[in-house]
């Protein structure tokens, strides 16, 4: 499946961005969906995480700040970002596969001033 990311952007601290993730065709039957990131000298490394059943997962840098839902309908899912901090800025990956991340986006770039 193809994949495409969007809404990444200039944000001060303690802002807010969402990002949208739209894939190529329905994502009914596709069990995981999430978000990687990766900084400037750094590892890519998972940020959220969704499965069809709607079980989440999410690192422990961003719990209580970002939130991964999805909507079947609309083949999309989203990255709601809030309380953003400069160590935030990366490119943020979306992803899909059966059991993990198989298919990627090509990225879209989130950068939170100081």
């Amino acid at each position: 499946v193809q994949l495409q990311a969007c809404g990444g952007g200039l944000v001060q601290a303690g802002g807010s961005l969402r990002l949208s993730c739209t894939a190529s065709r329905s994502i009914f039957g596709t069990n995981y969906m999430g978000w990687h990131r990766q900084a400037p000298g750094k590892e890519r490394e998972l940020v959220a995480s969704i499965t069809i059943g709607g079980s989440t997962n999410y690192a422990d840098f961003v719990k209580g700040r970002f939130t991964i839902s999805r909507d079947n309908a609309k083949s999309t899912i989203y990255l709601q970002m809030n309380s953003l901090e400069p160590e935030d800025t990366a490119v943020y990956y979306c992803n899909a596969g059966a059991r993990g991340p198989r298919d990627w986006g090509k990225g879209t770039q989130v950068t939170v001033s100081s």
